[in-house]
């Protein structure tokens, strides 16, 4: 039951006034306009026959933008659109021979919706863009503008329930129709708690309704089928008339709830299909990644199986990657890795370092850019579809409550960090010295920077189709601090071997059963060199392998073999 466009959907109304001439010159000029800066028409997000390319999110490295964070453009001390617009250059200039922007090819937005908290997660109007941020009209130009640069454009949908100051939740608290039976009702407290242990249940009116993250975002039900209906345009609205390249689902594991079977019902799978289906009758290959806080890979595989999204975020991976680079040892990214592999089609998961949701990864790291460094490596060189935390580049600081993980980017080394220009920021800043040290402006042209490093790994990523979509082989190491494997396709074979430790390593011999490789000169693509070429087997293993005699702390080396 969609309603009817606000003014800040005029501007879709009145160009259907256009004459029909008119009309194909713009789809013309529209369709020159996405085509990425430098490439070639190949390379466009679109196809002129409509839809998107067929999993043309293998190719991505996507970046996680909080808007309200991000740049603020007219001195509120409030990140905007416009703001994001004129920083895009940062994430991706639009030219693919260039190495002056971080190579960023996917963005992941917060909720841009209108939202009655600072997060934008409680949502009291799915159709209209927070004011904070700017109009219909700012979302759908900074999407063209992505588009230029080749960046794809997904955004947060909470679509598991709503604030509880949306309208339909006034309405259906006071019985009123339609929207009497949108969200879940009991008339006695059922008596039990959520999933981790919280108030589920909460009382308004003489009656309970069912919230499972906090009384303030009561869980839409999804057994009434208005609302699945609803949804539904919810998703069309973003799609076609915004724009937008996909969504990133929140909490799809709380979708449908059976008593105190809160988590992961098959209902939610079947519900997540029929969602799914409707998506590609919109925009065919539209990109949807779930978020299953904290589950393992089997279950988030599940919603790749049965719901048939496009993938889903590896919590588990993401923290062994984290704990290898905080202790130097591979043994629990080796089982998480293993584990991955088993339970995904190849590539079809989302690996992330840190989120909106978690302590920053410099906190968690203790500030150490060498074992910062060791992680982006981890991150950017191995299987799935990586995403970044806007800050994490810098070594943004922060650990919760949630505002402090969520704070300005630092641009600068000033005092407000070169996010706004006027007296305050939404939030503060992280402490100065890390301003100081974790700041674009400084970082940029320091070739041993986190962010340096950061930007040489994406560009590398962009220009290496075996590191986008290749197969992974494990190659195991003698040296626990050692981590290794091959990323392979049918125009390379590259090994990678990290150091995860604070020393250097001598003592470590490389070993692999079998493989496609050739007797060929290795050429080292990044690291110090030469590096010697490995004894093949008849089986196109070895054994005993050190392409370097030393390797030095925290370094990766990339051989193509």
């Amino acid at each position: 039951m969609r309603r009817e466009p606000t003014d800040r959907q005029a501007d879709t109304k009145e160009s259907s006034a256009l004459p029909p001439a008119l009309l194909l010159f713009a789809a013309i000029a529209l369709l020159l306009m996405l085509l990425p800066r430098g490439g070639s028409p190949s390379e466009s997000l679109r196809l002129a026959q409509g839809g998107l390319p067929d999993k043309w999110w293998n190719d991505r490295v996507f970046y996680e933008v909080f808007i309200r964070s991000f740049q603020d453009s007219d001195g509120d001390g409030i990140g905007d659109i416009q703001g994001l617009i004129e920083r895009l250059d940062y994430l991706n200039d639009g030219d693919p021979a260039t190495a002056t922007d971080l190579g960023i090819t996917g963005i992941w937005l917060m909720p841009p919706a209108q939202a009655h908290s600072y997060h934008g997660y409680d949502v009291t109007d799915f159709y209209a863009v927070e004011p904070d941020y700017g109009s219909a009209h700012d979302m759908r130009r900074l999407i063209a503008e992505a588009h230029k640069r080749g960046i794809a454009v997904i955004v947060d949908l909470p679509l598991n329930h709503s604030s509880s100051r949306h309208p339909w939740f006034i309405q259906s608290r006071l019985g009123r129709q339609p929207y009497a039976d949108w969200y879940i009702w009991a008339e006695a407290d059922p008596g039990y708690a959520g999933p981790w242990g919280a108030p589920a249940w909460h009382q308004a009116g003489g009656r309970y309704y069912y919230g499972v993250f906090w009384d303030g975002m009561p869980d839409l039900n999804f057994r009434n089928p208005e609302v699945t209906a609803e949804m539904k345009a919810i998703a069309r609205y973003w799609l076609e008339d915004i724009g937008v390249d996909g969504f990133r689902l929140d909490a799809v594991k709380h979708i449908i709830e059976v008593g105190t079977a809160q988590e992961n019902h098959p209902d939610s799978r079947r519900w997540l299909a029929e969602f799914e289906a409707h998506l590609e009758t919109i925009k065919r290959n539209s990109f949807s990644v779930g978020e299953l806080f904290g589950s393992p890979a089997f279950i988030v595989a599940r919603y790749i199986e049965e719901a048939a999204i496009d993938a889903g975020f590896d919590f588990q991976l993401a923290d062994a990657m984290v704990s290898a680079a905080q202790r130097g040892s591979n043994r629990d990214l080796i089982r998480a890795q293993r584990n991955a592999l088993r339970a995904y089609p190849e590539n079809q998961f989302a690996s992330f370092l840190s989120n909106h949701d978690q302590n920053r990864l410099a906190n968690r790291l203790l500030h150490d850019i060498g074992r910062n460094k060791v992680a982006a490596s981890l991150l950017l060189t191995g299987p799935g579809l990586p995403f970044l935390y806007y800050g994490e580049e810098i070594g943004i600081a922060g650990s919760k409550p949630d505002e402090r993980i969520r704070s300005p980017m630092h641009w600068e080394n000033k005092r407000l960090g070169g996010f706004t220009a006027g007296d305050s920021a939404w939030q503060p800043l992280q402490a100065a010295e890390n301003v100081a040290a974790a700041n674009v402006a400084d970082q940029w042209h320091d070739p041993d920077s986190l962010l340096s490093h950061y930007r040489r790994l994406i560009h590398l990523r962009n220009q290496h189709s075996a590191l986008r979509r290749g197969g992974f082989t494990a190659v195991e190491s003698s040296a626990r601090g050692v981590y290794a494997f091959l990323r392979h396709d049918e125009e390379e074979a590259l090994l990678i071997v990290i150091n995860l430790t604070d020393s250097p390593i001598g003592e470590y011999r490389l070993s692999l059963a079998e493989s496609s490789l050739k007797a060929s000169p290795p050429r080292v693509v990044l690291g110090d060199g030469p590096a010697q070429a490995p004894a093949l087997s008849a089986a196109g293993g070895f054994e005993g392998y050190a392409p370097l005699p030393l390797l030095p702390p925290h370094s990766l080396l990339i051989i193509a073999l």
